[in-house]
Protein backbone atom coordinates (compact mmCIF):
# COMPACT_ATOMS: atom_id res chain seq x y z
CA UNK A 1 0.00 0.00 0.00
CA UNK A 2 2.90 2.36 0.83
CA UNK A 3 4.38 1.92 -2.67
CA UNK A 4 1.03 2.58 -4.28
CA UNK A 5 0.67 5.77 -2.24
CA UNK A 6 4.19 6.86 -3.27
CA UNK A 7 3.45 6.13 -6.93
CA UNK A 8 0.23 8.12 -6.73
CA UNK A 9 2.08 11.03 -5.09
CA UNK A 10 4.73 11.01 -7.83
CA UNK A 11 2.09 10.84 -10.56
CA UNK A 12 0.18 13.77 -9.07
CA UNK A 13 3.40 15.77 -8.71
CA UNK A 14 4.24 15.20 -12.36
CA UNK A 15 0.71 15.88 -13.63
CA UNK A 16 1.03 19.70 -13.75
CA UNK A 17 4.25 19.39 -15.76
CA UNK A 18 2.66 16.92 -18.16
CA UNK A 19 -0.42 19.10 -18.45
CA UNK A 20 1.73 22.19 -19.17
CA UNK A 21 3.52 20.30 -21.94
CA UNK A 22 0.22 19.22 -23.44
CA UNK A 23 -0.99 22.83 -23.32
CA UNK A 24 2.06 24.41 -24.94
CA UNK A 25 1.06 27.46 -26.97
CA UNK A 26 1.28 26.90 -30.73
CA UNK A 27 3.33 29.38 -32.74
CA UNK A 28 3.91 29.23 -36.51
CA UNK A 29 7.41 30.35 -37.56
CA UNK A 30 8.24 31.37 -41.13
CA UNK A 31 11.96 31.28 -41.86
CA UNK A 32 14.59 30.50 -44.47
CA UNK A 33 15.88 26.95 -44.82
CA UNK A 34 18.85 26.04 -42.65
CA UNK A 35 18.97 29.24 -40.61
CA UNK A 36 20.68 28.30 -37.34
CA UNK A 37 19.56 31.38 -35.40
CA UNK A 38 15.92 30.73 -36.36
CA UNK A 39 16.21 27.18 -35.05
CA UNK A 40 17.90 28.43 -31.87
CA UNK A 41 15.05 30.91 -31.33
CA UNK A 42 12.53 28.10 -31.84
CA UNK A 43 14.42 26.07 -29.19
CA UNK A 44 14.15 29.07 -26.84
CA UNK A 45 10.40 29.07 -27.40
CA UNK A 46 10.11 25.33 -26.72
CA UNK A 47 12.07 25.75 -23.48
CA UNK A 48 9.54 28.40 -22.45
CA UNK A 49 6.26 26.59 -23.03
CA UNK A 50 5.59 27.22 -26.71
CA UNK A 51 5.10 24.64 -29.46
CA UNK A 52 6.77 26.15 -32.55
CA UNK A 53 6.32 24.74 -36.02
CA UNK A 54 8.57 25.97 -38.80
CA UNK A 55 7.84 26.62 -42.43
CA UNK A 56 10.70 27.37 -44.80
CA UNK A 57 10.18 30.17 -47.31
CA UNK A 58 12.39 31.63 -50.02
CA UNK A 59 13.80 35.11 -49.34
CA UNK A 60 11.46 37.13 -51.54
CA UNK A 61 8.37 35.24 -50.37
CA UNK A 62 9.38 35.71 -46.74
CA UNK A 63 9.84 39.47 -47.20
CA UNK A 64 6.42 39.69 -48.88
CA UNK A 65 4.92 37.67 -46.00
CA UNK A 66 6.37 40.12 -43.46
CA UNK A 67 5.05 43.19 -45.27
CA UNK A 68 1.65 41.60 -45.95
CA UNK A 69 1.30 40.92 -42.22
CA UNK A 70 1.99 44.50 -41.16
CA UNK A 71 5.69 44.43 -40.30
CA UNK A 72 7.18 47.83 -41.25
CA UNK A 73 10.40 47.55 -43.25
CA UNK A 74 12.39 49.26 -40.45
CA UNK A 75 11.31 46.47 -38.04
CA UNK A 76 12.35 43.50 -40.21
CA UNK A 77 14.53 40.69 -38.87
CA UNK A 78 15.25 37.16 -40.05
CA UNK A 79 12.10 35.19 -39.14
CA UNK A 80 8.41 35.95 -38.68
CA UNK A 81 5.96 34.08 -36.48
CA UNK A 82 2.20 34.10 -36.10
CA UNK A 83 0.52 33.46 -32.77
CA UNK A 84 -3.06 34.02 -31.69
CA UNK A 85 -3.69 36.92 -34.08
CA UNK A 86 -0.29 38.58 -33.58
CA UNK A 87 2.91 38.78 -35.61
CA UNK A 88 6.26 38.22 -33.89
CA UNK A 89 9.22 39.52 -35.89
CA UNK A 90 12.75 38.46 -35.05
CA UNK A 91 14.39 37.38 -31.83
CA UNK A 92 11.65 38.38 -29.39
CA UNK A 93 12.07 36.80 -25.93
CA UNK A 94 9.39 34.30 -24.91
CA UNK A 95 8.53 36.39 -21.82
CA UNK A 96 7.53 39.32 -24.05
CA UNK A 97 5.34 37.07 -26.20
CA UNK A 98 3.62 35.81 -23.04
CA UNK A 99 3.08 39.39 -21.87
CA UNK A 100 1.62 40.33 -25.28
CA UNK A 101 -0.82 37.41 -25.10
CA UNK A 102 -1.84 38.36 -21.54
CA UNK A 103 -2.28 42.10 -22.17
CA UNK A 104 -3.82 41.70 -25.66
CA UNK A 105 -3.10 45.24 -26.97
CA UNK A 106 -4.74 46.40 -30.21
CA UNK A 107 -1.60 45.90 -32.29
CA UNK A 108 0.04 43.96 -35.11
CA UNK A 109 2.56 42.37 -32.75
CA UNK A 110 6.14 42.58 -31.54
CA UNK A 111 9.49 43.02 -33.25
CA UNK A 112 13.18 42.96 -32.48
CA UNK A 113 14.63 44.52 -35.63
CA UNK A 114 17.94 43.27 -36.91
CA UNK A 115 19.63 40.46 -35.05
CA UNK A 116 21.02 41.83 -31.76
CA UNK A 117 23.79 39.75 -30.22
CA UNK A 118 22.57 38.02 -27.07
CA UNK A 119 18.88 38.13 -27.93
CA UNK A 120 17.25 34.66 -27.84
CA UNK A 121 18.88 32.55 -30.55
CA UNK A 122 21.72 35.03 -31.10
CA UNK A 123 24.32 34.06 -28.53
CA UNK A 124 24.71 34.13 -24.77
CA UNK A 125 22.30 36.37 -22.90
CA UNK A 126 24.92 37.17 -20.25
CA UNK A 127 27.11 38.79 -22.93
CA UNK A 128 24.41 40.60 -24.93
CA UNK A 129 24.23 43.99 -26.51
CA UNK A 130 21.39 46.27 -25.42
CA UNK A 131 18.22 45.99 -27.51
CA UNK A 132 14.55 46.92 -27.48
CA UNK A 133 11.43 44.93 -28.24
CA UNK A 134 8.94 47.09 -30.13
CA UNK A 135 5.16 46.95 -30.19
CA UNK A 136 3.96 47.44 -33.77
CA UNK A 137 0.69 49.39 -33.89
CA UNK A 138 -1.85 48.80 -36.66
CA UNK A 139 -1.06 52.20 -38.19
CA UNK A 140 2.59 51.14 -38.59
CA UNK A 141 3.87 53.21 -35.69
CA UNK A 142 5.96 51.57 -33.01
CA UNK A 143 6.75 52.02 -29.34
CA UNK A 144 9.16 50.32 -26.98
CA UNK A 145 7.45 47.32 -25.34
CA UNK A 146 10.47 46.24 -23.29
CA UNK A 147 14.19 46.94 -23.13
CA UNK A 148 17.14 44.68 -22.41
CA UNK A 149 20.32 46.22 -21.06
CA UNK A 150 23.78 45.20 -22.16
CA UNK A 151 24.73 42.08 -20.28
Amino acid sequence: MKRMTQALAITLALFPAAQALAEATAIDVRKTNGCGCCLSWMNHLEENGFAPTGENMFGGSLVRFKLDNGVPQRMVSCHTALIDGYVIEGHVPAADIRRLLEERPDAVGLAVPGMPYGSPGMGPEDDREAYDVFLIRKDGSTEVFSSYAEG
